[in-house]
Parts: structure tokens; C-alpha cells; sequence
């Protein structure tokens, strides 16, 4: 039971850490790291006990880290800015790796150390970056797509920093080695990418057509581990196999899938994983390198920022781009911890280099929301001239935004939304900061702006201060909170709709004041109760009621809004659900041919209702009664789905027809 105690210990401080962080506005892996050091064997209090354990299971958090990274690589972002992603990015990690490498040899270190200094340094935290931009608003402008493109090339550059820098620190390598671990790698790859096409899809398709989750999210967890063991064991370290075999899966029709069911799992392990990093960790060692951690963290801060700038700036971009780059990705990234981990595995670098760099990490992760926000401030005061950086957008109307609906999300319902509008030339105008939901409106025309709608920036983008109204598509309730909250703070007399997914959702949205607020759920709920008591031939004004029961006890339990749009439009729905419409012709030998609708009696004996006739391509609307019928008619017909068919049966048939 010793490891239960220790597993316990570490999610208990975990928790703590997670906490802090969230409450200090870092990302939680700092937190994880430093309840590590809390339990770790180098401070007092409550240590875990077995550290070789929880190494073991961290080794498995690294591989589903990997695994979750080939997933969720977008080579889609890399298209608007594939050269300076390409190219500059990895000029940026060789001029990286020179920097650290001359850092290293002035404090007197030997060169490989030096060399991992540098590699450790060179990649940045997409998680940290992400979450920054986000939060500051600039999600969707030029800048956020050449860091976007950047990282994703740095996430890439893990895997040869991975093979190459152990045989580069080995005493007995040297070039030859280094070409023959390339090969050897190259080739184990080759075959596991040759297996995982031809084989791979086949199997996981086979599995998804079972329908059962459970083996599904069973095959993507062999699937992840297996190729990574099967990596292991042939000199390769098993995170890499993962990454393999989670960028394959990226290509195939389940990559979503595979990614919700592992992320549960990888983020438990992930954190098993920081917090074993800061087990590691000494304090004590810590305060006597205190001098060249402070030098090490100013050279990343401003030398690795620097190479940024220059880099974004040589490949053509100008304007406030090379100044965001350079001061958002300056921060060391948290595959450095994974290479470090590598490292130290090896022997190729010391307790004393793993430290600095860890710390080095840590510290410039917490510094970069704070650098990052000098952004706007440090650009206006050198280049008060230039223009503020605009919002990546599609298909915006020339004249520009005016009386237009504004939708928040471009997910299922806010496309069709979207699409309902532009059927009938209303204008609108859609957010969305999923790049493959922005991309898929952008290519069917619409006008998208790519961006989060709870920042103001972008909702001023939208030109919201002139907007008719404001849809909120997005279902997570945190999301639209947040959107809702930013939009009426840019106009507060601003109609609002919003979508809720719960019933407590639904109350906190109208407490807030918003005017309307719908839930799939609810009408889904609504719609299959209606459904039922149809094949019950319970009577239309009983389902009606019934129907109306329901939507006042979800929506509006106290009766605020009983009165609201929303629910006069819900009623006027319910009403039309019980009726059809449909048109219906006169055959030649129907006893209607010749008769009159006052002869006929149709609305008495059938309860439905004539509304129209067309004869010879005229319409008649609304006939009288002494409108005649003759073969040929088409007869537009209006009621409830029974009554429609009694008339149907009346006229083929040759029924007579009766009073009910």
C-alpha cells in the first residue's frame, strides 16, 4: 500500500499546486512542478517514499504527451506562414542552440553540456503562448499565426533533438554515430509509418464500427503504447514511437475521437510527470547557482526573444509581428522538460544542469504573460506611427459591418445559423477561433473573423457597437459567460441570445439579463416528447399543452419571461408542428371533379382547410365557395396530418364525404 499512500500524496499536492497557479495565472504545470519539489526528498514534510514508481508511470506520461502532440498537430496553420514556420523557425532553433552553447562555455562548462543548454532553450511553450495570446486578445491576428506556425515546427524539432543529442554525448560518438542513430531511426520509423497506413486504419475502423467506446479507447491506448515499446526496444525512446503513431492517427477519420478518450488519461499521467520533474529538484543546489541561473535566464529572455524578432523580421513581416514573436516566445517550453528528462536518462548532462534548466523554465514561463503584455506599450512608444494590428478576417462585406447579427461560434448551430442568414441575404457576421471551423466558413463563403469573441478587441473587430443583435452559439457554459460578459460591456442595450446547455445555465443567463436563452437539450426534449404522444393519438391541443408544460418548467420556472420572444416564438412553433401543408391533386374520376367547396363541405367533414387552387399554372389563393374543383387541380390543402389524409382519402377514394 506503500505506492497507494504515494499516488494519494502526489494528487493531494497536485491539487494544491494546480490551485495556486490557476490563482496566480500561470499555467498548471508550474504548479505541478513545485508540488514536486514539495514532496520530493530534497525539502521536509510528507516525501513520497518510492520515487523510482513514479518515475515509471511519469515514463508513460511522457509517451501519451507525445502521442496528444501528434494528434493535435495542425499542419493546416503552417499553410499562411509556412516559410517563416519552416525555415525561420529552425534557423531560430540552430541560432538558439548557439546561444545557449556560448552561454554554457562562459560559465565554463564543457561543450556537450553546453550543446544540451542550448537545445533545451531553443523550444518554446505552445501551452503558454496559447493560453497568453489568448487572454490578451490577440488570438486570430498575424502575429498569433506565425507563433502558431512556429511552434508547431519547434513541437516537430523534439523528435531529431531526441535521436541526435544522446549519440552527440556519448564520449565514444562522434559523426558517424550520429548519421548511424539518424538511419537506424529512419528506418524504424519508415516501417512503423508503412504499418500504421496500410494497417492502422483498417483496424480502428473495424473497432468504430462495433460502437463500443470502451474498445475503441482500448485500441488507441495499445495503439499509443505498443509503438512506442516497439520504438524502445529497438534503441529508440518510446515517447517518440507515441509521437509516430499519434501523427498517423492525425491523418485518419478518428483523430478526434482518439483524442477525447486519451486526453483524461494524459493529463493524470502528464502531471505524474511535472511533478516527478520537481521531485528532482534542489533547492538547496538551486540557491548556490543562483548567479548562472540568473545569467541564463536573462540571456533567454532577451537573447532568445531577440533571435525572434530578427528571424520574423528577415522573412518579410514588419509592423508590431517581429515585436509579439519575440517577446511571446521567449519562454522554454515544456518538451524541454521531456529532452531534459532524455538527458539525464543517458547521463548526458548533470543533477546541477537539470536544475538550471528546469528552473530556467519555470521562471520564464511565469515572466511571459507579464513580457508578452509590454507588447502594446513597447511598440507604441518606439512606433507610435504604425497601426495597431488588425484581426485576420474573410469575406467581410466591402462597405464594412453595419445592422448586422453578430454569432459567436461557428459550430454546428451557429452555421446553420449562418447559413439560414445568408439564404436570405441578412447580414452577419461569424467568430470563430477554431482554425478548422474558421477555415470551412471561409471556403463556403461567409464572413468569418478568426478570434475569441470574449476579447473585446475582436468583438470591435466585429464592428459590435453597431451590431442588430448578438448570437452566442458556443455550448460551454464558461465560454459564454465570458462572451456575453465582454459584449455588454462594449453595449450594454445590446440584444442577446444565448445558447445554455443545463438547466442551471439557462437561470444563471436570464439572472444575468439576457433576453433570450435556448438549450438543445430542452427542445430536443420537447420535440421527442411530441413524438411519443402523437403515436398515442393523444389529441394536438393536449400535446400542445404538454409541450408548453415543459418549456415553461425548463426556461422559465418563475415566470419571468413568460412574456418574452422567445417563448411567443416557441408557442407559435408548437402550433405549427400540429400542422401541414401540402398540395394535392384532383384525379379524373374523383367525386370533388366539378363540385364546389360550398357543395363539398371540406372544412366540416374533414376539419381541413383549402387555401389555394392552381389550374392551368394560375393560382387561386383563398377560394370562396363557389370556387370549383376540376381533375387536374392541384389543391393546396392545410391541417393536421389526420385531417389531411381523411381529405386525401375522400378525394381518390371516391368517399363521400360526411359531417364528423
Amino acid at each position: 500500500m506503500e505506492f497507494v499512500a504515494d499516488l494519494t500524496l502526489i494528487l493531494l499536492a497536485a491539487i494544491a499546486g494546480g490551485f495556486l497557479a490557476q490563482r496566480a495565472g500561470q499555467p498548471l504545470i508550474v504548479g505541478y512542478i513545485l508540488a514536486g519539489v514539495a514532496v520530493g526528498p530534497f525539502t521536509g514534510g510528507p516525501t513520497v517514499g518510492n520515487i523510482h514508481d513514479i518515475e515509471q508511470l511519469a515514463e508513460l506520461g511522457v509517451a501519451l504527451l507525445l502521442f496528444s502532440l501528434g494528434l493535435e498537430l495542425s499542419f493546416r496553420e503552417l499553410k499562411p506562414v509556412r516559410t517563416v514556420a519552416l525555415f525561420g523557425a529552425t534557423i531560430q532553433i540552430i541560432l538558439t542552440i548557439a546561444l545557449g552553447l556560448g552561454v554554457g562555455l562562459a560559465l565554463g562548462w564543457a561543450w556537450r553540456p553546453a550543446l544540451w543548454l542550448g537545445a533545451l532553450i531553443s523550444l518554446s511553450s505552445t501551452m503558454v503562448a496559447l493560453k497568453t495570446i489568448q487572454a490578451q486578445g490577440r488570438l486570430g491576428t498575424l502575429s498569433s499565426r506565425v507563433m502558431l506556425g512556429i511552434l508547431v515546427v519547434q513541437d516537430l524539432a523534439v523528435v531529431p533533438l531526441m535521436i541526435v543529442l544522446p549519440e552527440l554525448s556519448d564520449p565514444a560518438g562522434g559523426v558517424a554515430k550520429v548519421g548511424a542513430a539518424a538511419l537506424r531511426a529512419s528506418v524504424l520509423l519508415g516501417v512503423i509509418v508503412l504499418f500504421s497506413t496500410r494497417v492502422v486504419p483498417r483496424l480502428m475502423g473495424f473497432v468504430a464500427r462495433r460502437n463500443s467506446r470502451e474498445l475503441f479507447f482500448l485500441s488507441t491506448m495499445t495503439l499509443a503504447v505498443g509503438v512506442g515499446y516497439v520504438a524502445y526496444r529497438f534503441g529508440l525512446s518510446m515517447a517518440l514511437g507515441a509521437f509516430v503513431a499519434g501523427l498517423v492517427v492525425n491523418e485518419s477519420d478518428y483523430a478526434h475521437q482518439a483524442l477525447s478518450d486519451v486526453a483524461p488519461l494524459r493529463d493524470l499521467f502528464g502531471m505524474l510527470f511535472f511533478v516527478s520533474v520537481g521531485m528532482l529538484l534542489d533547492p538547496v543546489l538551486l540557491w548556490k547557482h543562483l548567479g548562472a541561473l540568473a545569467i541564463i535566464v536573462a540571456a533567454i529572455v532577451v537573447g532568445k526573444a531577440t533571435i525572434l524578432a530578427l528571424v520574423v523580421r528577415a522573412f518579410g513581416y514588419w509592423n508590431i509581428v517581429p515585436l509579439a514573436v519575440g517577446l511571446t516566445l521567449f519562454q522554454v517550453g515544456e518538451f524541454a522538460f521531456v529532452l531534459a528528462r532524455v538527458g539525464r536518462t543517458s547521463g548526458a548532462i548533470s543533477n546541477d544542469l537539470y536544475a538550471l534548466t528546469m528552473n530556467a523554465a519555470i521562471i520564464t514561463m511565469a515572466l511571459t504573460p507579464v513580457v508578452s503584455g509590454l507588447v502594446p506599450a513597447v511598440h507604441g512608444r518606439f512606433w507610435p506611427r504604425r497601426v495597431r494590428e488588425t484581426h485576420e478576417a474573410a469575406n467581410l462585406p466591402a462597405a464594412g459591418l453595419s445592422d448586422h447579427v453578430v454569432i459567436a461560434g461557428a459550430g454546428r448551430v451557429g452555421r446553420s445559423v449562418a447559413d439560414a442568414l445568408s439564404r436570405l441575404a441578412l447580414p452577419f457576421v461569424l467568430i470563430e477561433s477554431d482554425d478548422r471551423r474558421g477555415q470551412q466558413a471561409r471556403e463556403a463563403g461567409l464572413p468569418v473573423i478568426y478570434g475569441d469573441a470574449s476579447q473585446p478587441v475582436v468583438l470591435e473587430a466585429a464592428a459590435l457597437q453597431g451590431a442588430r443583435a448578438m448570437l452566442v452559439t458556443v455550448p460551454a457554459f464558461s465560454d459564454v459567460r465570458s462572451i456575453v460578459a465582454a459584449g455588454r460591456r462594449l453595449r450594454p442595450d445590446l440584444p442577446v441570445m444565448a445558447r445554455a446547455d443545463s438547466s442551471d445555465a439557462v437561470r444563471a443567463l436570464y439572472a444575468s439579463g439576457i433576453q433570450e436563452v435556448t438549450s438543445p437539450e430542452v427542445e430536443a426534449a420537447i420535440e421527442m416528447t411530441r413524438q411519443a404522444l402523437m403515436y398515442f393519438n393523444v389529441p394536438p391541443h393536449d400535446v400542445l399543452q404538454v409541450a408548453s408544460a415543459i418549456r415553461h418548467e425548463r426556461y422559465d420556472p418563475a415566470g419571468v419571461n413568460r412574456d418574452s420572444g422567445l417563448a411567443m416564438l416557441s408557442r407559435l412553433g408548437e402550433i405549427a408542428r400540429h400542422l401541414e401543408f401540402t398540395w394535392v391533386g384532383v384525379p379524373a374520376d374523383s367525386p370533388f371533379d366539378g363540385r364546389t367547396l360550398s357543395d363539398l363541405r371540406i372544412r366540416t367533414a374533414t376539419g381541413a382547410s383549402v387555401v389555394g387552387i392552381i389550374r392551368e399554372g394560375a393560382l387561386v389563393a383563398n377560394p370562396d365557395g363557389q370556387a370549383r374543383l376540376e381533375k387536374g387541380d392541384l389543391v393546396a390543402v392545410l391541417g393536421t396530418r389526420d385531417q389531411i389524409a381523411r381529405f386525401e382519402q375522400a378525394m381518390r377514394a371516391g368517399t363521400p364525404l360526411r359531417e364528423k
